[in-house]
């Protein structure tokens, strides 16, 4: 007897110690991260694959992966991958696509795309400046505006880049390209020319494209107040604006949907689908100065009555509410649904390479 019991506890353990690194793993978007690079999987759909960098040997991609420099991801015939840039912005590729994330760093993000079709879509205020790297075996550019941007890596040796909305820079000619344009890349030459009737035609993973964008615009709509108040409450506001003045916002991991969605740090931030951020932190409803907007304190709704917030959140509608402090306390989190977590609270350093603006 003494000896079965001994063997199941010497299974038991040896379970245990087995399972903690996938359970370390599971539960990597359930906490804070601190991160300042780009890579991580926000949705996957079909067959995805992930081969690491310095192993040859291909893996199921899945939500929980955050990608390094170097690891390369492809999707099969039914694939579609969607991946966390800087704050706000989305490279999205489609089905018989290969990217490889050659530079993860904020500073210097780099993703080669091999073959197949990517979307980039970037969030921001009209004025946003960012820069995002972008290579093919036929050129590189450089996203240098909030936009709408779609890549083909085609057959017989060419790369198309369509600029729906925006602005991107080509390299080395430093050649400005507008919304409405498309470029076709072959050899050493390029041509530019309007985007034809044919080149506004939205396929599959267009369609799903923006239908990810209403998705997270609407998702950050319906962050609940108690999950911004144990945020706020964990960071002082001079450490806010001081250290994260060269960033245009974070992303916060919501547990209902299983993906991340963009907090913008300043009010105004917006889709080139149309849809908008509208939760903030600063000039917005959940601004450290002034708690006036969406979310009432214990009042009604939009002047008088009661009613209840978005998500979460108790009381709510637009109008009443008391400014809060700068440091709230941290709320009971009386709900059953985990808070939701924040990702990429390191700050941005500054881009080397700055694009030459008009």
């Amino acid at each position: 007897m003494k000896k079965a019991l001994g063997s199941f506890i010497t299974l038991l353990v040896a379970s245990f110690i087995v399972a903690i690194p996938f359970s370390i793993r599971a539960q990597n978007r359930e906490r804070f991260v601190i991160s300042a690079h780009a890579g991580g999987i926000n949705a996957v759909t079909g067959r995805a694959t992930l081969r690491a960098h310095g192993n040859g040997d291909w893996q199921q991609l899945t939500t929980k992966e955050d990608l390094e420099t170097g690891d390369v991801v492809r999707t099969g015939l039914d694939g579609r991958v969607e991946m966390l840039l800087n704050p706000g912005s989305y490279l999205r590729i489609g089905e018989n696509s290969e990217i490889e994330l050659s530079d993860n760093t904020l500073d210097n993000l780099n993703v080669h795309l091999i073959r197949g079709t990517a979307i980039v879509e970037v969030t921001g205020a009209d004025d946003t400046q960012l820069l995002i790297n972008i290579t093919t075996p036929h050129t590189r550019l450089a996203i240098v505006r909030r936009g709408l941007y779609r890549v083909n890596v085609v057959p017989g040796n060419a790369t198309e880049l369509i600029v729906r909305k925006g602005r991107v820079m080509l390299e080395p000619t430093h050649t400005k390209i507008k919304g409405g344009d498309k470029v076709v890349f072959s050899d050493n030459s390029f041509s530019v020319a309007k985007l034809k009737t044919s080149d506004k035609t939205r396929d599959n993973l267009e369609a799903w494209s923006k239908d990810r964008a209403e998705t997270l615009a609407h998702a950050n709509s319906r962050i609940p107040r108690r999950d911004v108040d144990l945020f706020l409450a964990t960071t002082r506001v001079d450490y806010w604006l001081t250290t994260f003045a060269g960033r245009h916002g974070c992303w916060l991991y919501l547990p209902s949907g299983g993906f991340y969605t963009f907090f913008p740090f300043s009010f105004g931030w917006g889709s080139p689908y149309g849809s908008m951020y509208a939760t903030s932190f600063i000039g917005g409803p959940w601004s450290p100065y002034s708690w006036q907007g969406a979310y009432g304190g214990s009042g009604g709704g939009a002047g008088t009555g009661s009613g209840s917030g978005i998500g979460n959140a108790s009381g709510g509608g637009v109008g009443g509410g008391s400014p809060i402090s700068a440091r709230p306390a941290a709320p009971a989190n009386t709900g059953s649904e985990a808070p939701a977590r924040v990702r990429d609270m390191q700050p941005q350093a500054p881009s080397h390479r700055q694009p030459d603006m008009p």
